[in-house]
Order: structure tokens, then C-alpha cells, then sequence
């Protein structure tokens, strides 16, 4: 109970701009990925507060597009974006690496979901916390993925079934092969009793991505959306990569990362752009505009509302060396 109370602390100076009281509760060993019951991080907070001290420059070469997704002054949008790679002396490599799990405080969040209970209706898939798993308005975003990473043709893999919106629209585009690996058991039976596992393409692999890679191939296409990891686990899977995408191929991923705070979400597409980049993949971001999807009722009775941003970035990465 005492670390969460150190977490709440936390969320409540960064809100309210105390950075002296952020630094100390940092060193004192208070996790800044802990959520507060509104959604955000402390990180979140303090970028989003005008009265706090930034430290270090970083880089702004996201910087139109976060100026498209706040509405913040021009001159503390690109304040902020100045600090990217730092904020209140938090260096890159904890925004990189240490913005994830620490399993002796956070616990494994993968699992407690796996264990959960969940509850499907005809425009969302809940968790026990009334949390939003998948939800409806993201159709049209999956249809997008999936278009982008059919165009290749060939074999596809699906990482994180759902509510099998990307599916779906993958088997419209007639794979070859079209594989999918889901780690719920309860999702698993519904994919069961509504035919998945019958149809003549799919093959459908039941159990965590980290536990069932010896059963993987090599695709054409990936796409890789789970629920209940962190970013750690993504750049985990992006280290299988060069095993899992055959040369040519295209992979995606549901950028879903900070949808609540344009700030740290535009931090995240810079770096998670920069880390494909050092295993050798491109990516393009393609702005898809959801505003329109978001209307307040699309959020009746979710505890969280996952995305709060005006445009979707699309990412679409393929090998460096196939753009060149």
C-alpha cells in the first residue's frame, strides 16, 4: 500500500507542477509508469503542466504533428518537444526501457488480465475492471492495418485476436496462410465457437506471442496488437522481427501508446520509429483522422478512455533496404 501511496504522490506533484517533490519521489524509488485512476502517468502530468522545469534538449523533428494534436502555446508546444529525451532529469533510457515493468512492484499485468474475466457485447470487449480491451470505433484503423499489411500478398500473422475487427478484414484480402495468436482463453473460445479455428486459410495458436514463437514462420505480413503489456514487451517482439518478416514484407502495430497526451504519445512514434530503425525497418506514420469516431457516448460505461487524440498514426514499416 505504501508504494502506491508514493505512486499517488507522484501523480499529484506532477499535476500540480512541484517538480522538486517529482525528483524526490523519483529517487526515492516511486514508479513513474504508475496510471492514477484518470489515466495518466506522472510523466504525462508534469509534461502537461505549464509551471513545470524541463531540464535537457531532445529533438523536435515531430514537432507539426504535435502542434496538430494540442492546442497548446506554439511556444510551450515546442518547449515540450524540446524535451523528448528528457524531462525533470529522467534520462532517454528510462522513457526507452524503464518506462515498463518492474515486476517486484507493478507485478505482471500480462497475466492478471489472462486470468480476468471478460465480458463481450456488440461494441466492445471488457476486462474485469471495466477497462476497454478492444471497442468498435477502432474498425475502421484495423481495416487500415489490415490493408497495409495484405499488400504484399503472401502469408499473415495476427498477434492479439480480440474482438477480431483486423481479422476480419485481413480474410477479405485472401491470404495464403493467416495465422493468429491469441493468449485468452475466454477470446480463444469464442474464436472456437464462432468458426475461426474451422476455416480452411487460419491457423489459430492459442497462448502467450513469448510463449508460442517456436510455433511461428515467417510472414509477408504482421500485425501486433495485444492488451495487458507494456512497451517493453513491444520492443521485445520487435527483437523477433528479422526472424518473424520475410524480406519485402510489411509489419504494423496498434499505436495506441500514450493515446491520452499528444505530448508523450509523439514521444513514443519518435522512438519507437528510432528503435526499428536500429534493427535495420523504415517507418512511415500515416495520419488517420477519428475525431468523428470519438463522440462521448462511445465511452459510456468504460473506465478509461484510451484515446483521446484527433488522428491516428498508421505505422507502416518495412526493411530499410526495400525503400531504398
Amino acid at each position: 500500500m505504501a508504494e502506491v501511496d508514493d505512486e499517488r504522490q507522484l501523480c499529484e506533484a506532477a499535476a500540480k507542477g512541484d517538480t522538486e517533490r517529482v525528483k524526490a519521489l523519483i529517487a526515492s524509488g516511486a514508479d513513474v509508469t504508475y496510471f492514477n485512476d484518470d489515466g495518466f502517468t506522472s510523466l504525462m502530468l508534469i509534461s502537461s503542466n505549464p509551471y513545470s522545469t524541463p531540464v535537457l534538449h531532445g529533438t523536435h523533428s515531430h514537432l507539426p504533428i504535435y502542434q496538430q494534436e494540442t492546442k497548446m502555446p506554439l511556444t510551450y508546444r515546442y518547449l515540450l518537444t524540446e524535451l523528448t529525451f528528457e524531462c525533470i532529469g529522467i534520462q532517454a533510457e528510462l522513457i526507452l526501457g524503464t518506462i515498463a515493468r518492474k515486476e517486484n512492484k507493478v507485478g505482471d499485468l500480462d497475466g492478471e488480465y489472462l486470468q480476468d474475466r471478460v465480458s463481450f457485447s456488440e461494441d466492445k470487449l471488457m476486462d474485469a475492471e471495466s477497462k476497454a480491451v478492444m471497442m468498435a470505433w477502432e474498425k475502421p484503423l484495423m481495416e487500415a492495418h489490415a490493408k497495409a499489411i495484405c499488400s504484399r500478398g503472401g502469408h499473415i500473422l495476427n498477434i492479439g485476436f480480440g474482438m477480431g475487427l483486423v481479422d476480419t478484414a485481413i480474410q477479405q484480402y485472401g491470404p495464403v496462410t493467416h495465422t493468429i495468436v491469441e493468449a485468452h482463453p475466454e477470446v480463444y473460445k469464442r474464436m472456437q465457437a464462432s468458426g475461426w479455428t474451422e476455416k480452411e486459410n487460419v491457423k489459430v495458436v492459442f497462448g502467450r506471442w513469448q510463449d508460442v514463437l517456436p510455433q511461428l514462420e515467417s510472414y509477408d505480413g504482421i500485425f501486433f496488437d495485444t492488451y495487458g503489456e507494456y512497451y517493453d514487451d513491444l520492443r521485445e517482439f520487435h527483437q523477433h522481427l528479422p526472424t518473424l518478416l520475410k524480406p519485402g514484407g510489411i509489419y504494423s502495430f496498434f499505436n495506441g501508446l500514450c493515446g491520452g497526451n499528444a505530448f508523450f504519445h509523439v514521444v513514443y512514434c519518435q522512438l519507437v520509429s528510432l528503435e526499428l530503425e536500429s534493427l535495420g525497418y523504415s517507418t512511415q506514420l500515416i495520419p488517420l483522422p477519428v475525431k468523428d469516431c470519438l463522440g462521448d457516448e462511445v465511452w459510456e460505461g468504460v473506465k478509461h478512455k484510451y484515446w483521446q487524440l484527433d488522428t491516428y498514426y498508421l505505422p507502416v514499416c518495412e526493411s530499410s533496404e526495400d525503400t531504398e
